[in-house]
């Protein structure tokens, strides 16, 4: 393939790294093939309009990598590097945790390609990240995390900003730092069921705030706050775990209002925000000094990478946390955070979060097609609906009928704190499953609340 000519990210990258990694991009989604002949070096300066040197250190770059080989003589051939050769491991996938609310999987060949890139990158990067390292991410790491955060409008400082292994591990060590056994904290009324298991290991009680279309209602929250004298608040504001709400601009400046005014410590669970096109403002951008910012990774990237950004409200209470974090999980996983970063710098994890946005929007039309005439809440690029079952049909029935269907189901139960439960589901759109299988598992489910679906 002598006439190949590589698409170079325009992300500043130098030319030469960024045409090593066109070259393995271009071999994991298959337009080049080991074996197959790349253009020579004057050849392809003259066509990118570079210069030679720089080809020649892309290819050099390139052979240590492991992607090409060149004979004196004959010309640089693709090699077959590991990532290439390797088969998937069916077992892995057999794997999946059907209960949580997952991203859709990406399937396209060049994203999937410029994914196991930022996996080379990692690799020739091996040794060292095999090493100890910070427990909030060294500052290459803390500055991409600065980049990604940005998409939200935030421009914390550097010293500010933690890299975490996760949402879940992060809400863990920030409420050790607020809360001690019989301590009370404020959430939704209907809220992620993590923060409850969270909650309840650490002997912390939650209180649920009356939510009403918009989320929690301000003067609900006002009443709470000085009924329970509270450590701290819990709020997931955007596309909210399960009922897929979002808080719009003006209930948040009136609940940051609340907060300020109380003084009452924010942990801001963001892990959607970054999903739809035009989120509004996070909460600590309009109450900075007390609010815990989370932008987990699981749900704009993947749940695997458990990572999270995390901004706290200030230098001091990131080193707090800091230690916090080393005492229960030592640091962030290097590997990881050295493909998030990757990822981040070369666009792809910005590609990846596209994809999620446009694939969880066309969910939500199927599941609109397939659930017509029953009663649901959603949004345009939630991962799940908040289903109502009709009258008579039970939580428990239609979960059991589902039995074996490739679809997420939740009750009620596990995301109430408060109040009455009411027979709902969480039902998830994303995940491994295909739009035909979702299609037909959604047929499926409406059959499963039909008038006769639990007769004879």
């Amino acid at each position: 393939m002598t006439d190949w000519i590589p698409a170079l990210a325009g992300d500043g990258k130098p030319r030469y790294l960024a045409i090593a990694d066109a070259i393995a991009a271009d071999i994991l989604a298959g337009t080049l093939a080991p074996g197959d002949r790349l253009p020579p070096q004057r050849r392809l300066a003259a066509a990118l309009g570079i210069d030679f040197t720089t080809v020649s250190r892309a290819y050099a770059e390139a052979q240590r990598r492991g992607l090409i080989d060149s004979h004196v003589g004959r010309g640089t051939f693709v090699s077959a590097p590991a990532a290439a050769a390797a088969q998937p491991d069916e077992s892995r996938a057999a794997e999946a945790d059907l209960s949580m609310n997952m991203p859709p999987e990406p399937a396209d060949p060049e994203l999937l390609g410029r994914m196991r890139a930022g996996l080379d990158h990692v690799a020739a990067n091996l040794v060292p990240l095999l090493r100890y390292q910070s427990p909030i991410g060294a500052e290459k790491d803390r500055a991409a995390a600065s980049s990604w955060l940005s998409l939200r409008g935030m421009v914390p400082r550097l010293e500010r900003i933690a890299v975490t292994p996760g949402a879940h591990a992060t809400i863990t060590a920030i409420l050790t730092l607020l809360a001690r056994p019989g301590d009370r904290m404020l959430c939704e009324r209907i809220t992620y069921p993590g923060l409850r298991n969270i909650a309840g290991r650490l002997g912390v009680e939650l209180v649920g705030v009356e939510m009403d279309a918009d989320g929690v209602l301000p003067d609900a929250l006002d009443r709470a706050i000085r009924a329970h004298g509270p450590r701290a608040l819990y709020l997931n504001p955007t596309l909210q775990n399960p009922t897929t709400v979002t808080i719009p601009v003006e209930r948040r400046l009136e609940l940051s209002e609340v907060v300020n005014r109380h003084g009452l410590p924010l942990i801001e669970d963001d892990a959607y925000g970054f999903i739809p096109p035009k989120a509004p403002a996070p909460l600590a951008v309009s109450a900075p000094e007390l609010t815990w910012h989370i932008g987990g990774l699981a749900k704009c990237i993947g749940a695997g990478l458990r990572l999270a950004y995390t901004v706290a409200p200030s230098g001091r209470e990131a080193h707090a946390l800091a230690q916090a974090l080393r005492a229960t999980s030592v640091m962030p996983s290097p590997l990881n955070t050295a493909l998030a970063t990757q990822w981040i710098e070369d666009g792809t994890a910005d590609s990846i979060r596209r994809f999620i946005r446009a694939e969880s929007a066309a969910r939500q039309q199927i599941a609109a097609e397939m659930l017509d005439g029953h009663r649901y809440c959603a949004a345009d690029n939630a991962f799940n609906i908040w289903l109502s079952l009709p009258e008579g049909i039970g939580r428990a029935d239609v979960i059991a009928r589902m039995a074996g269907r490739p679809l997420g189901l939740m009750p009620a139960d596990a995301f109430t704190v408060s109040g009455p439960v009411g027979d709902k589901l969480r039902v998830c759109l994303g995940g491994a499953i295909g739009r035909d299988a979702l299609r037909d598992s959604l047929f499926f489910l409406a059959n499963a609340m039909g008038p006769n679906a639990f007769m004879g």
